[in-house]
């Protein structure tokens, strides 16, 4: 048992259900805005600890929990998991499979680490429910779908999702992170970047491989792209200026004797700054365009399949937050770091109703797994498989130090 704050205790009962949820939600992923099945397993679990509960955005699911007059506070935390083939090792390993927009069937695992972020909300829905003589207010918890392809937020956000539930004063949300176990990293301002994804179709004229001049090679022509496109950072964004591109994706032809007639790739980009957001996208529309016509090709078509803000923390908010952590995790395991190139569609719920929003990183790995000769995987790897003791029990002190930290106070001032 540990003590989580005047009057909440955090029981070896607990502490193993938690263990217990976390394995089943790592072994069930489901691919984004397609997690019915996850949906339907937290709501319960909210009802049978007294939340009153609703579906909102599809797959997302809103829990109230009301405890008298006070505060109100939202936490978030996201459902969703991603398209890899787990090979972690782990008994409790991922051998679910999903469909993809196209229909493609994929393997699915939870690689970027939204099962622990359930688990600790569920947790800490499940102190708090227990122990309302500890403190007073509202807390929404918002299990957000699809936050991997940035649609989850603003699908819960046009469902409706605050004239539905009370408005919180402050939003807190967090991430599990390739750090140490027991430590968090926090940002004042500017925490994570915006992203673009974009998916480019070039045009071309298909031709035996024996006849290039009855041509125009898709394939030659989107390589010139793919070169000249990673020279704006290089040559056309300020050295103090951050931004980055990433060609994700690349497919074209069926034969090797047969000159397609068109190819497709798929970018992303990450910057910080609105005006270096616009000078990327505006350089890529450029290139994209003049390559074509440099090649006699069709305009090469560009869809732009999503796109997330940049995730901002409220400097005072997120200030006052950094002490409430180093009061429950202890001044050394709490540091304030520069801004990360991931991206989050957090913000975007207290955007709407314009609140302030904080988000950090809570650690995923022991000590000495850090400290040992081959890197650790990171989020997004078919080995992320974190230490979820005590990765999990971190991540609930952290949350519990933020809900506290608005609707606990009101009890003790009585």
């Amino acid at each position: 048992m540990t003590s989580i704050a005047p009057g909440i205790e955090f029981t070896d009962a607990e502490q193993q259900s938690m263990y217990e949820l976390y394995r089943e939600l790592h072994a069930s992923p489901e691919l984004s805005m397609q997690e019915s099945g996850t949906a339907k397993h937290l709501a319960e679990r909210l009802q049978r600890l007294g939340l009153e509960t609703f579906s909102c955005g599809g797959t997302g699911v809103v829990g109230i929990l009301r405890n008298g007059d006070g505060p109100v506070v939202g936490y978030r935390a996201d459902t969703d998991a991603l398209p890899i083939q787990e090979d972690t090792g782990l008994d409790f390993a991922s051998s679910a499979k999903g469909n993809l927009a196209d229909g493609t069937e994929v393997p699915v695992m939870h690689a970027c680490g939204h099962d622990t972020h359930m688990a600790v909300a569920l947790t800490a829905a499940e102190l708090l429910a227990g122990a309302k003589n500890a403190w007073a207010g509202t807390v929404v918890f918002l299990l957000q779908p699809g936050e991997e392809i940035g649609a989850g937020a603003r699908a819960m956000v046009a469902d409706g999702l605050w004239d539905k539930a009370p408005k919180p004063e402050v939003i807190y949300g967090q991430h599990v992170w390739p750090i140490q176990a027991g430590t968090v990293n926090i940002s004042s301002g500017t925490a994570m970047a915006m992203s673009d994804s974009w998916k480019v179709t070039v045009q071309g004229r298909q031709a035996h491989g024996s006849q290039p001049e009855q041509s125009i090679d898709p394939i030659v022509l989107a390589a010139h792209m793919v070169v000249r496109i990673q020279t704006i950072v290089s040559r056309e964004v300020h050295p103090m200026k951050s931004a980055v591109i990433t060609i994700g994706t690349f497919h074209s032809g069926l034969k090797e004797n047969i000159i397609p007639d068109s190819a497709e790739f798929t970018l992303n980009v990450r910057t910080f700054d609105q005006d270096v957001r616009k000078q990327v996208l505006d350089a890529l529309r450029r290139i994209i365009k003049a390559e074509s016509a440099a090649s006699e090709a069709p305009e090469a078509v560009i869809e732009e399949l999503y796109s997330f803000p940049r995730c901002y923390n409220d400097p005072m908010t997120a200030d006052r937050l950094i002490e409430q952590l180093r009061g429950a995790l202890g001044n050394e395991a709490v540091s304030e770091v520069p801004p990360v190139m991931g991206s989050e569609d957090f913000g975007l719920l207290a955007e709407a109703i314009g609140v302030p929003s904080v988000y950090w990183m809570f650690g995923a790995y022991k000590q000495e797994r850090l400290e040992a000769d081959a890197p650790l995987p990171g989020n997004h790897s078919p080995h992320f498989a974190p230490d979820y003791e005590p990765a999990l029990t971190t991540g609930v002190h952290a949350a519990m130090a933020a809900i506290l930290g608005t609707v606990g106070e009101q009890r003790q001032n009585r």
